[in-house]
């Protein structure tokens, strides 16, 4: 009888292999097997397979004492679970390995050790018969084991991964879940190492974990070993990329977010009972990132190749988790494991859920936010997890990092805050699965934030988690998208952070109709742009500091506004692509350009800075020509090289007809030419003489959106920034409904599109619903608005006989 195989290549294995070597092994082939062809570097390796691991036990007579540990066992007493744990793996460990297994197994190792040489080294994976199984991932519940060198540290790893199948967390996580646990069984994945301790690793995702937005390819990274970035020791460097536009042959990062990237983990020097250490990263690779942008898009193109073959494969879409590492010895990127992912596609599509905090106060700390829900509690600092077992349920969790060992607690948490970690780290991963609000990277929280405190943990207002001082009140208001009817008239968005975007595309619209740039430049670039290019005329030595600062990673000045102000503008653009997104031109008045760094030194004093040089007049006055010249390349590199050819641009402010002219010729000098490339200019209708000369303006531009705001200010002669004359403001005068008769009848009659993008609307469904009879084309919302005013727009077409939108909300 011929000796039972123990032992299967990558090479032979694919994802119909899963009871025979577990999730994370059957992938593995998948990928060596199936995406190897495609240009994914994957290393090679061999599973062990899950028959070895029952063989082993029954050889042991080991069966029977498992049984009697575990088949009774309530997990929710955290001491019995311990002990069952503890036992259970001393027994596994102890079973260890025939002597066919162990042959078969070093001589596997041989033949590795001949395809990369003698200095190979070794990852020693756990893969399970029930993992990366699309609805539930046991991602962390057992153990890995790195840089493994020599045939008996590879049998004692072998080992080690076989009685990780009993961690406690991975008890309490198969009882959650619904498995028994004696039809689960360990497969140990032996796989080359890759050198990134020499270089960086992380995880991506082909989804945005934090709204389930599947056009975006999601990627962190730090330097070292790749368990920091999952364990959550380190707060790591975020990459987004834009799917569709990529697909296109558009080769361009949407957006970089610098880590700090803390420590690293390496190799440890000599002979060490600990193969691998944490080593500080030095401070100069702390402030670079640890990818470059022709790397991010390497990876990027392996992620859409890895989920469109798992999806093929699965005849549904499958967005996917992926480990990536580069190493330092070839260069070249790996792909280490991927597996479904399994919180954010699992979303329903028909509801839609959102949380609104109702009131703020004094933030206590911030973080990447995770998700995007609201829970609120009393603060249990957890040093340690010794000190697991005073954690009460409803509290919240904050602790320096989490470990897969601290999942029956975190299940009982109202939210949780760590110190350390980003987005793709275990605190994070846990919580998403969980439904918890989760702050990471909160530097200092477990130091600022004493135990029994009340706090909000906040993730409902973007990228940047906030932990407020005490309990707030909050909303969650849910929508059934499946039975919501679309107005005929197309309703738009008004938004101007770039982190809200993906959120905010979930809301049936037709796009945005108003892109603020002002809030972009205010958030993430913070200085003049004439500061920018000529800090010399900056007589404040601090604010010079902190502009020198600002820019010393970047290849010159301009080339960091450029690249900031592309990246927020991108992520809005991307976000609804390919529905239209206008972006209204930069609009400050002098008194916020001079509140920007450095800004003192460029703005003049006005008295009435509403009514003074802002919009369209700065664009083509040598005062700011070699602004708006930046502001232009931004948006030429948003269309061109990002591919987001949805991106429409709108000029504010508007004064005169000969003032247009020049606009439009400065924008076409700076490479913005109307009409090429699809491009349309569109022109603000806020000041009477646009209204009055709409048929002058409609030579010039494609379409126009009504500034309700300044429109009404200038028609009642009110200035809106003065308290005195408030009560005067209103934008439902008679004259201001004359004024939006005019303007709305002379876009039609000169076939150009009408829109509405300022505040009455979003306030007032009245304005709303004067606009859709006169026969508006959009009218463009604040999002908190868009769905009652949406209501109150399709009951009056309903009255008007207009049929809904064919299509379904998307």
């Amino acid at each position: 009888m011929p000796a039972k195989s123990y032992v299967s290549w990558f090479a032979d294995l694919s994802l119909d292999d899963v009871p025979v070597v577990g999730g994370k092994n059957a992938s593995l082939g998948e990928l060596y097997r199936e995406l190897t062809p495609l240009g994914v570097r994957v290393p090679n390796g061999f599973a062990i397979t899950a028959e070895a691991f029952r063989d082993a036990l029954s050889a042991a007579g080991a069966w029977d004492e498992l049984h009697a540990l575990l088949d009774d066992l309530d997990k929710t007493d955290v001491k019995a679970l311990a002990a069952a744990g503890h036992r259970a793996r001393e027994i596994v460990y102890a079973a260890g390995l025939t002597q066919e297994m162990r042959e078969q197994i070093v001589a596997a190792y041989r033949q590795l050790e001949e395809e990369y040489g003698p200095d190979l080294s070794v990852a020693v994976r756990s893969s399970a018969t029930a993992e990366d199984l699309p609805t539930a991932s046991f991602a962390g519940q057992h153990d890995t084991y790195l840089n493994i060198r020599g045939e008996e540290l590879l049998i004692d790893a072998v080992k080690r991964c076989n009685a990780s199948l009993f961690t406690d967390r991975a008890i309490s996580y198969r009882i959650d879940q619904g498995f028994d646990h004696f039809k689960v069984a360990l497969s140990a994945c032996v796989m080359k190492m890759v050198r990134s301790d020499l270089e960086s690793s992380g995880v991506m995702f082909s989804i945005d974990t934090e709204t389930g937005f599947r056009d975006a390819v999601f990627i962190t990274g730090a330097y070292g070993l790749g368990e920091n970035v999952v364990q959550g020791a380190v707060d790591p460097d975020e990459f987004y990329v834009h799917k569709p536009t990529f697909r296109l042959g558009h080769r361009a990062v949407l957006r970089r977010v610098l880590g700090d990237k803390q420590v690293m983990m390496v190799y440890a020097p000599g002979r060490t009972r600990e193969p691998v250490v944490n080593k500080p990263t030095p401070k100069p690779a702390r402030q670079r990132f640890c990818l470059s942008d022709p790397e991010v898009l390497v990876l990027a193109d392996y992620a859409i190749k890895i989920e469109d073959h798992y999806s093929e494969r699965a005849g549904a879409p499958r967005p996917m988790d992926i480990e990536w590492a580069k190493d330092g010895v070839d260069g070249a990127l790996y792909i280490v494991q991927a597996r479904p992912e399994t919180v954010a596609s699992q979303q329903a599509a028909t509801n839609l859920e959102s949380y609104v905090l109702k009131e703020t106060g004094p933030v206590l700390a911030t973080g990447r936010a995770v998700g995007t829900r609201i829970g609120s509690g009393p603060v249990r600092v957890v040093v340690d997890s010794h000190h697991l077992p005073d954690f009460k349920p409803g509290e919240v969790l904050v602790a320096d990092t989490t470990t897969p060992d601290w999942e029956p607690v975190m299940k009982t948490a109202a939210a949780i805050v760590t110190n350390r970690g980003g987005r793709t780290c275990h605190a994070a991963i846990v919580a998403r699965e969980l439904g918890i609000p989760a702050v990471v990277g909160a530097e200092h929280a477990s130091e600022i934030l004493k135990n029994g405190r009340e706090v909000t943990i906040s993730c409902a207002e973007g990228d940047v988690g906030r932990i407020y001082d005490g309990r707030l009140p909050y909303e969650v208001e849910t929508t059934d998208l499946s039975t919501f009817e679309r107005p005929a008239t197309h309703m738009m968005l008004n938004l101007g952070n770039p982190e809200l975007a993906f959120k905010t595309s979930f809301l049936p619209n037709d796009g945005v109709g108003l892109a603020r740039m002002e809030f972009i430049i205010n958030e993430y670039i913070k200085a003049h742009p004439m500061a920018l290019l000529h800090p010399e005329r900056i007589a404040d030595e601090r604010e010079r500091e902190q502009i020198e600062a600002m820019v010393k990673h970047y290849p010159s000045p301009a080339e960091f506004f450029v690249q900031k102000l592309s990246e927020g503008v991108g992520m809005i653009a991307a976000a609804f692509y390919p529905k239209p997104v206008i972006v209204r031109l930069s609009d400050f008045k002098t008194n916020e350009y001079a509140a920007l760094i450095g800004g003192a030194a460029f703005e003049p004093e006005e008295a009435n800075p509403m009514l003074g040089f802002r919009g369209a007049s700065r664009y083509v006055h040598p005062a700011y020509e070699e602004g708006f010249a930046l502001e232009c390349a931004a948006m030429k590199r948003v269309r061109d090289e990002m591919g987001l050819t949805n991106l429409k641009l709108m000029v504010p402010f508007c004064r005169r007809i000969e003032e247009a002219r020049k606009v439009i010729d400065v924008m076409a000098k700076n490479g913005l030419t109307r009409g090429e490339n699809g491009l349309e200019v569109y022109v603000m209708c806020e000041i009477p003489n646009n209204v009055i000369l709409i048929d002058g303006f409609a030579e010039l531009f494609d379409g126009f959106s009504i500034g309700s705001n300044d429109l009404t200010q200038l028609c009642l002669g009110v200035d809106r920034d003065s308290e005195k004359v408030a009560f005067e403001f209103d934008e439902r005068d008679p004259g201001m409904f004359e004024m939006l008769r005019l303007a709305v009848e002379g876009a039609k009659r000169n076939n150009r599109h009408s829109g509405i993008c300022g505040q009455a609307p979003s306030d007032y469904p009245e304005v709303a619903q004067y606009l859709v009879r006169l026969g508006i084309d959009s009218v463009s919302l604040t999002p908190d608005s868009l769905l009652r005013t949406m209501m109150a727009v399709r009951e009056i077409e309903r009255e008007m006989g207009k049929e809904p939108r064919a299509e379904a909300a998307e």
